[in-house]
């Protein structure tokens, strides 16, 4: 019975020395894909690109929240101050009397402590 061959006919005429080759080739391939997977899966590898990921996501997060404030600021600003950059005293006059009236108060509990 005659076998049909799916291999390039090429292949097949290699010397003994080709074939040796072609192994050795083979496995310094699977030698370093090993040694990819032992440092990928290894603990401190791990660890390290949790630590990573935290980080990134604490900076993504801080990110955020560093703008959500900046934009909570403005609008505050907005509140006190025209578009002309002039302070709208009609909004800053009550604002400090009642911080002062507040101040004023938290000194006299002390005092009578």
């Amino acid at each position: 019975m005659g076998e049909v061959s799916t291999r390039d006919e090429s292949r097949d005429r290699r010397s003994a020395a080709q074939i040796e080759a072609d192994i050795a080739r083979t496995r310094a391939q699977l030698a370093a894909t090993l040694d990819e997977l032992a440092v990928a899966v290894h603990p401190s590898t791990i660890m390290n690109e949790a630590k990573a990921q935290a980080k990134g996501a604490v900076d993504r997060t801080v990110g955020q929240a560093f703008v959500a404030v900046n934009r909570g600021v403005e609008q505050l600003k907005a509140q006190f101050v025209d578009e002309k950059g002039r302070p709208r005293k009609e909004r800053i006059v009550p604002v400090a009397a009642v911080a002062g009236a507040v101040v004023i108060g938290l000194v006299l509990i002390r005092r009578k402590k």
